[in-house]
């Protein structure tokens, strides 16, 4: 296997399949675009058995992903895609930016989920970008946005109700989508603490990537108690 790709927290490795590579989950931790940063001792094998679990859960609900094979501790095997430039983020609850933009108290429940769309550009910031953009720019057309929206929403469909159960609130969550080698839109990257914001039901306790952000609690011991509510095995 050799290094094809490498971002702030996984590695994509070649395989002797052109289709097929290997997705590595590493230690690191980053916030603000870089501007922090940080090793956590155990947080790829986390990071990856969660995601492993979660794309299990929307494989077994017909949502088609890139995962094929839970390869080993910090390791998957996934469907190589050509990555859309575009974060899909689907939120439920106001926080983060969408409370700073709209003015809303953070932890108000909304009524119906809200699906928007960043342009993947570090550089930039990664912009929200309305619809109009997002053509204009040439990211994708109507029917892909459309087609992105709708399963962005399956995957909150199938996954919300999943984190309840555990005592756990789906406040919002990050995806990314690419096409196959057949042109098939399908879902990529990860679903873990990292692009998911997590709440404790109870008491509103952060269970995500914003311990490490805001210096709230360890991210180690956080992740853990994420993967036992889940009742996920981490090798």
């Amino acid at each position: 296997m050799k290094p094809e790709y490498e971002g702030k927290a996984k590695q994509i490795l070649t395989t002797s399949d052109p289709h097929i590579v290997i997705q590595r989950f590493k230690d690191s931790a980053t916030a603000f675009n870089g501007e922090k940063y940080a090793e956590f001792l155990g947080k790829g094998k986390l990071n990856n058995a969660i995601s492993s679990w979660a794309f299990t859960a929307l494989h077994d609900a017909g949502v088609t992903t890139h995962f094929l094979e839970h390869e080993n501790a910090n390791d998957m095997r996934v469907k190589r895609l050509k990555i859309i430039p575009l974060e899909v983020v689907v939120r439920n609850v106001v926080a983060g930016s969408l409370h700073k933009r709209i003015g809303m108290p953070e932890g108000t429940a909304l009524e119906n989920p809200i699906v928007e769309t960043y342009y993947k550009r570090d550089d930039l910031g990664d912009p929200l970008l309305a619809e109009t953009h997002v053509i204009a720019l040439g990211l994708a057309d109507k029917e892909t946005l459309t087609n992105l929206y709708s399963q962005a929403l399956k995957v909150n469909n199938v996954l919300q109700p999943v984190f309840k159960k555990a005592g756990i609130r789906l406040v919002d969550f990050k995806l990314e989508f690419g096409c196959d080698e057949n042109g098939t839109l399908i879902l990529g990257d990860e679903i873990s603490p990292d692009t998911c914001r997590l709440w404790d039901w109870e008491t509103g306790q952060k269970l995500d990537k914003d311990v490490f952000r805001r210096d709230l609690a360890d991210l180690i011991e956080t992740y853990e108690d994420v993967a036992k509510r889940l009742g996920v095995k981490v090798q």
